[in-house]
């Protein structure tokens, strides 16, 4: 799929599900939990053991469906083009490095930084970031994207970290762009309830429709 049609299908479903396991079996059970659930934009962090196996399993598994996998919690460029190079159609990063963006773009591959303060959006933004992850949201909070929006309207920022069904209205409200959404989402997985998952998945794609509803009729 080509780049621009990667960041839209983010952006217009405006759900990126964060998935953290334990093991692969317990990542590939979420995955298909949440795809279940209405939520098709999947981040793979390399916190999971053999991340990168698990991406060039689970891309060849979904081939041909409405499924994005992409890969997340990456530090360095090395590992960016590992996991590209694996499947991985996009790429989330915690932190602003810039030869990960550099890489994703000599590739054409969608990379979203992550990014804590002005400076480091408006860099993210000049080094052709696509999308900035807004991180740590729970410590950032709603407020961080309305003021960010302020000078820099153009900035498409998506929240990770403290992202729940609770907050989601705010979230949408304040401008992002798409929310990324981990523990929240993923919750059951540890008790092996992926019913709950996929229940929780279908939660928030209504509750981010419903938001956005909302936003679009006060404009």
């Amino acid at each position: 799929m080509q780049k621009h049609k990667i960041i839209k299908k983010i952006v217009n479903e405006g759900i990126v599900a964060v998935i953290r396991a334990n093991n692969s079996i317990e990542a590939r059970n979420i995955i298909e939990a949440v795809r279940l659930g209405g939520i098709s934009s999947i981040e793979v962090t390399m916190t999971v053991p053999h991340a990168l196996d698990l991406i060039k399993e689970i891309t060849s598994h979904y081939q041909g469906e409405d499924v994005l996998i992409g890969v997340g919690s990456v530090l360095d460029p090395e590992t960016a083009r590992a996991a590209i190079l694996a499947g991985a159609q996009y790429v989330v990063s915690p932190c602003l490095n810039p030869e990960v963006i550099k890489l994703c773009n000599r590739y054409m591959v969608p990379c979203m930084p992550g990014a804590m303060s002005v400076k480091e959006v408006v860099e993210a933004i000049e080094l052709g970031a696509d999308i900035v992850k807004v991180f740590p949201g729970e410590v950032l909070k709603p407020n961080f994207i309305k003021a960010i929006k302020g000078p820099l309207p153009q900035a498409n920022l998506m929240p990770t970290g403290g992202v729940a069904l609770d907050n989601v209205q705010d979230w949408v409200k304040a401008g992002a762009v798409a929310i990324g959404v981990g523990g929240a989402l993923t919750s059951g997985a540890k008790t092996g309830n992926f019913d709950l998952v996929t229940e929780t998945a279908k939660k928030f794609v209504n509750v981010l429709k419903e938001a956005r509803l909302k936003q679009e009729g006060l404009k």
